[in-house]
Formats: structure tokens, C-alpha cells, sequence
């Protein structure tokens, strides 16, 4: 699977970024890591541009409950709903749900095994070849839990 890792906003801090995109390389992915502080409008076009099936988004300054949801929006009006979104790094469990419902398939904090989302990805991928809805845009209640 080809992925997205982004640094969306101000946030600076790319090591977590780094370690997840090494780890799903090594499970067998193509990664494309943005570099830091890209705008949801960034993310998108790169995603579109590189044919990316999946976008993982690295959040750690606090802003992940304005910018997740509108690269999910972002990705819908462009007729991109397909596209997977999931989400690392500080994100407190009074805000999950709202990100969820914005489209985001799963949320992996701090001190997460590095093969979860080796294992989200793999689920991912069964599950679109049966037919069921993964990306941000095609509705459904599945997440990863």
C-alpha cells in the first residue's frame, strides 16, 4: 500500500513521524513522508499526486481536532473519499470521537507497538477487497480499536 505520514500545522516534532515510516516500510509499504508543517490543502494534493491509497497524520501541538477533520473534509469535496486517514501522537480520549466521525479509520498514541498499524493497514486492505468501507468518505461506523 502506498502511504502518506504527515506533520500537518505548526506542530515540529517529526521523530514519532519518522519511526512509524520506517516501521511500515519495513512491513512491506511504500512511504512518503511530507516533511514538517504541511497544510490539510497540502496533504491532500501530495496524497492525490502520489496516487497514495492512505495518509497517516503525526499530531502532537494540540490542533489535531481542527486539522484532521478538514483534511477529511478536504479529501471528501475532492472526490477522494476512498483514501484512508489514520492519526498518531497526543490525542486525548475526550476528542476521539469527534475525530472519528470525521472519517479518521484509527488513532494510535504514544507507546503504541509498532505493528499495530501494520496490523490496522492489513485489516484495511481485507477489508476493502470484501467490499466494506475504509476511506473517509464512504461512510460506515468501522474503526480500529
Amino acid at each position: 500500500m502506498r502511504i502518506i505520514i504527515a506533520k500537518a500545522g505548526l506542530d515540529g516534532h517529526d521523530r514519532g513521524a519518522k519511526i512509524i515510516a520506517r516501521a511500515l516500510r519495513d512491513g512491506g509499504h511504500e512511504v512518503i513522508y511530507t516533511g514538517l508543517r504541511r497544510t490539510p490543502e497540502q496533504i491532500v494534493s501530495i496524497t492525490r499526486d502520489e496516487d497514495a491509497s492512505a495518509i497517516g497524520i503525526s499530531t502532537l501541538s494540540g490542533a489535531h481536532s481542527r486539522l484532521l477533520p478538514m483534511i477529511c473534509k478536504i479529501l471528501t469535496d475532492a472526490d477522494m473519499g476512498d483514501i484512508v486517514v489514520f492519526a498518531g501522537g497526543i490525542i486525548p480520549d475526550p476528542d476521539r470521537d469527534a475525530i472519528y466521525s470525521a472519517g479518521v479509520r484509527a488513532i494510535f498514541g504514544p507507546g503504541t507497538s509498532m505493528s499495530e498499524p501494520i496490523r490496522f493497514l492489513e485489516e484495511v486492505q481485507s477489508r476493502r477487497e470484501e467490499g466494506k468501507p475504509t476511506g473517509v468518505g464512504e461512510g460506515g461506523e468501522w474503526r480500529w480499536q
